[in-house]
């Protein structure tokens, strides 16, 4: 495939401007979680994907296709430079924030468990007549993920 520079034109705008609301997206996510308002993010999770699995098809493609690239101008190649170095350090900081917020719910989870399970200890004690107390024999299950 050898395209004009109109068409390379076309498909770098194109990829531009999803890599720019990808990275909207991103930085509205981040916001949330920095807001507390993980539902938010929870809420808008399809169109994340959906965008990140196009930005993934369309990279994939320009990458596998270079003569896109190089018959488009370098003010379009400039501005998807640009979009993409913006992209990749919204990506970073929004990497670090899903993963505090992980490990803070993981934390909680594993604390309220270790709560629970302290509280339904077995064996409490011995009675008058040498029997052991009955504790709450129902048990508790942490999934270790989140």
């Amino acid at each position: 495939m050898n395209p004009d520079a109109t068409t390379a034109t076309a498909y770098l705008r194109k990829l531009t401007a999803l890599t720019d609301r990808l990275t909207a997206r991103l930085e509205m996510e981040t916001d949330a979680f920095a807001t507390r308002r993980a539902a938010d993010v929870a809420a808008g999770l399809a169109e994340t994907q959906e965008l990140a699995n196009q930005y993934r098809k369309e990279s994939g493609h320009l990458k596998a296709n270079r003569a896109i690239l190089m018959a488009a101008p370098a003010s379009e190649r400039m501005a998807l430079v640009k979009a993409t170095e913006a992209f990749e350090a919204v990506l970073a900081i929004h990497g670090r924030t899903v993963e505090a917020a992980r490990t803070i719910s993981e934390g909680l989870v594993r604390t309220i468990a270790q709560e629970v399970a302290g509280a339904r200890a077995m064996g409490t004690g011995y009675g008058s007549t040498g029997q052991a107390y009955g504790g709450d024999s129902r048990a508790v299950t942490l999934n270790r993920t989140a």
